[in-house]
C-alpha cells in the first residue's frame, strides 16, 4: 500500500478519507476481505469512527460504488465533449474508449462497482441516475446514427456494445490479454481496437439504411 496509515484527516471530512483507505485495502486485498476495522486503522481512526457514516461494510463498499460511479460519468461527459462535433457512431464509440480508459485507471473502482452482489444498487440514486445518463446517451446516438426506423435492432446494438466494453474492461483489469499471444504495442491497445472492429460493424449496419441484429 502506498501509505500505511493516516493518522490525521481535516474536520468534515472523514467520509472521504475512509472510502480513500477501502480502495486502497481493497487493492491490496479484494472486497470480499475488506474490514472496517481495518479501514479505521488505515485512516487513523478509532474502530467505532467508520460507523458515524457507514453503518455496515456494504455500506461502505456502495460509497466506493458510488464514487466509481461518478468518476466514470465525469469520463463519459469529457468524451462528449471532445467528441461534440464527430459523426453519431463515433460519439457512441467515444463512450466506450472513455469506459476501457477509465477502468484501466481505475482497476479497484472497476472491479467494486461492476459487482452488484456487493453493494445496496438497487436504493443508490447515484449509481442508477449515472448509469441511466449513460445508457440514454448511447440509445440517443445509436438513434441518430441509425435513425428512428430502428427501434428493434438498437436496443440489441446498445447491450452488445455495452457487454463488449464491459467484457473487454474485465479481461484487461484481470489480466487477459497475454494469453493472445499480442506484441506489448498491441496489448496495450488491443481493447480499443477490439472496440472500433465491432463499430465498424455498426457503420455498416448504418450504411445499410436498415440495420437489423435478428437472427435469419
Amino acid at each position: 500500500m502506498g501509505t500505511a496509515k493516516r493518522s490525521t484527516y481535516h474536520h468534515g471530512n472523514l467520509r472521504e478519507v475512509l472510502i480513500d483507505a477501502a480502495v486502497e485495502l481493497i487493492a491490496v486485498h479484494g472486497a470480499e476481505k475488506l474490514s472496517v476495522r481495518e479501514v479505521a486503522k488505515l485512516a487513523g481512526v478509532s474502530p467505532g469512527a467508520p460507523f458515524r457514516h457507514f453503518a455496515t461494510r456494504t455500506d461502505l463498499l456502495t460509497a466506493v460504488a458510488e464514487q466509481a460511479s461518478r468518476k466514470l460519468r465525469h469520463a463519459v461527459e469529457a468524451a462528449m465533449q471532445r467528441s461534440a462535433e464527430q459523426p453519431a457512431l463515433l460519439r457512441f464509440a467515444a463512450i466506450g474508449h472513455a469506459y476501457l480508459q477509465w477502468a484501466k485507471t481505475y482497476p479497484t473502482h472497476f472491479r467494486v462497482v461492476s459487482d452488484r452482489a456487493l453493494t445496496h444498487y438497487a436504493s443508490s440514486a447515484c449509481m442508477q441516475e449515472d448509469n441511466l445518463w449513460i445508457r440514454s446517451q448511447m440509445g440517443q446516438l445509436l438513434e441518430n446514427a441509425w435513425g428512428p426506423s430502428t427501434q428493434e435492432s438498437a436496443p440489441l446494438a446498445q447491450m452488445a456494445a455495452r457487454a463488449l466494453v464491459y467484457g473487454l474492461a474485465r479481461m484487461n483489469v484481470d489480466g487477459h490479454f497475454p494469453e493472445w499471444s499480442l506484441a506489448d504495442d498491441q496489448a496495450t491497445a488491443a481493447d480499443h481496437r477490439t472496440l472500433d472492429f465491432f463499430i465498424a460493424l455498426l457503420q455498416l449496419q448504418a450504411d445499410a439504411k436498415t440495420p437489423s441484429l435478428r437472427r435469419p
